[in-house]
């Protein structure tokens, strides 16, 4: 429920915080204290439309916020916590309006989208007035409430999900047999490319592999000749170890007969020589690991060029040949088999259909039933809203053809406010304030199913006094005990009835004397029963208002 509202220049509005308990609260006050700014602002607080003009002129902004208290298991819960809102505790909207006419939304603390705050409100707040009532504009409305009415909801999500599964069967057995249709259309060209594919067995990596081999094998093809050409040098008929071997011998003889003149010589050309035979071990290595076969790159060149051959072909980059393989390989299976999966899925689009066509159809049947129990209970709370000659019908119209997630039925409240007229749509036939009357038996009727924890009523007892007022009152009384309702009233009876009461009342602002705010105040026993004495009188407060209002609080 509602348990505070925070309002900060706002129209008339300063300064306003509320405290808000469970039953029946009422807001009484003259004609242009302020009572609608009070909903505009509360409005304003679950997602309703932002208008610059809300703020308190000579402000640039204004914020409402609203905390409600709601059991962990509340679809708002749920639906913030989809939206990633953290919802622990209490759940605080609040709107920050600027004159710009730009807004804010956060819950918890937390930047919403306006929208999901909207969605959010809808599920904690109705705001009911005659000329704004939403719960009877909608057919879909409609059908929710029976359904609520008749404890059907869940078996009407039961068949939303049916409903899917055979939707969801039959787009697989559309997509396939257009698939199989079109697959037909090209099989000879499918074929073909499934053959040249496996013919040619692209692999993942291929391309880069072979790409590196031929680098490899081109590299040592150009070096090749060097080193062929130095291995000729050091061991064919130019070598110079032959020379060098010969003069070192002839020095080594020559040695003995000059004693120290050419030992360093011949051991430099001994080293020399040494070196040069490891020159030729090395060479000759070189040249082992430069050999290829010639016939290798060529393969090598030849397998590149297939495969880059058929990437241009299908349009993909060679690593995606063996992807495309697959498809392929898959799309021709599909065509092969094609015949048999597509009576697996129509088959499935039957069973499918069959369990929703049951489900339908029974649901259908326990909507009828529930619709003439429905009209039958708010029929009952007619006469003593002075509708005693008015009809109340729930029209439910089943068409199989029509079949959506809610099931095959459309439901529409029907009236008839007088005998001898046509009856019709509620929402075309019942004037404002009997439609304020029919929405309230309706609320009376469904007590707390398929409605949100706070109800407002705004103004619904204008044009009607008397025994109307103190059944309109009665009835409030009654919702109250399993919601919460706050009721804008012009009319005692209906005050006097409340657990709380709230005086909205004009006077001197407090940042400006000179200037004008709304103020609402809780009111105790004795300034209530003036109050009520007033609605009773008017302007001029008598002891026979007094007494009056005394009694209809004693009575209550």
């Amino acid at each position: 429920m509602l348990v505070q509202l925070s309002i900060r220049d706002i129209v008339l509005i300063e300064r306003l915080d509320l405290g808000f308990s469970a039953g029946l609260s009422v807001l009484t006050g003259e004609t242009g204290a302020g009572k609608s700014i009070l909903l505009d602002s509360l409005s304003l607080a679950l997602g309703g439309r932002g208008d610059g003009g809300l703020v308190r002129h000579g402000e640039d902004k204004g914020q409402v916020t609203a905390v409600f208290d709601v059991p962990l298991h509340h679809p708002a819960r749920a639906l913030l916590k989809e939206n990633g809102v953290d919802d622990d505790g209490d759940l605080i909207f609040r709107r920050v309006q600027s004159a710009d006419g730009r807004t804010r939304a956060y819950v918890n603390d937390q930047p919403v989208s306006v929208q999901l705050m909207r969605q959010a409100g809808q599920h904690l707040v109705e705001i009911h007035g005659q000329h704004d009532d939403r719960a009877l504009v909608d057919t879909a409305a409609h059908r929710l409430l029976l359904d609520a009415f008749a404890g059907l909801s869940d078996e009407a999500m039961a068949l939303g999900e049916l409903y899917r599964r055979w939707r969801e069967a039959e787009r697989s057995f559309k997509t396939h047999k257009a698939k199989v249709e079109a697959a037909a259309r090209e099989a000879d060209y499918l074929r073909a490319c499934v053959e040249e594919l496996e013919a040619l067995q692209p692999a993942d990596g291929e391309e880069e592999d072979l790409a590196e081999r031929r680098a490899r094998m081109q590299k040592a093809e150009r070096i090749a000749g060097d080193i062929a050409e130095a291995s000729e040098f050091l061991n064919g008929q130019a070598s110079p170890v032959p020379m060098i071997a010969s003069l070192m011998r002839r020095l080594e003889r020559k040695s003995g007969e000059a004693p120290g003149l050419l030992e360093d010589t011949v051991t430099l050309l001994g080293t020399a020589l040494d070196t040069l035979s490891s020159a030729q071990m090395e060479v000759e290595a070189a040249l082992r690991r430069t050999e290829f076969d010639p016939r290798e790159l060529e393969r090598v060149e030849e397998r590149l060029f297939a495969l880059r051959a058929a990437s241009r072909k299908y349009a993909v980059a060679v690593a995606d040949l063996p992807a495309l393989a697959v498809k392929m390989i898959a799309d021709l299976a599909d065509l092969d088999a094609g015949e048999e999966k597509l009576g697996r899925l129509e088959k499935a689009v039957q069973e499918t259909k069959a369990l929703y066509d049951a489900a339908a159809r029974s649901l259908s049947a326990k909507r009828l039933q529930a619709a003439t129990a429905l009209a039958e209970a708010v029929m009952a709370e007619l006469p003593a809203l002075k509708l005693e000659r008015a009809r109340f019908m729930v029209e439910v119209t089943s068409d199989a053809s029509n079949a959506s997630a809610d099931g095959i039925d459309l439901v529409e409240f029907h009236v008839q406010t007088n005998p001898g007229t046509r009856p019709g749509p509620i929402m075309k036939v019942a004037s404002g304030g009997e439609l304020s009357r029919f929405l309230l038996a309706l609320k009376v009727a469904l007590a707390d199913r398929g409605s949100a924890p706070t109800l407002v009523f705004d103004e619904i007892d204008t044009g009607v006094g008397g025994a109307v007022a103190d059944a309109i009152g009665q009835r409030l009384k009654r919702l109250s005990e399993r919601v919460q309702v706050l009721s804008v009233t012009h009319a005692p009876q209906v005050a006097a009835r409340a657990a709380t009461h709230l005086l909205i009342s004009k006077g001197p602002a407090e940042k400006a004397a000179d200037k004008i705010a709304t103020r609402v105040a809780e009111i105790g026993p004795d300034h209530r029963r003036e109050e009520i004495a007033r609605m009773l009188a008017g302007a001029s407060v008598t002891d026979e208002a007094r007494a009056a209002a005394a009694k209809l609080l004693a009575g209550h």
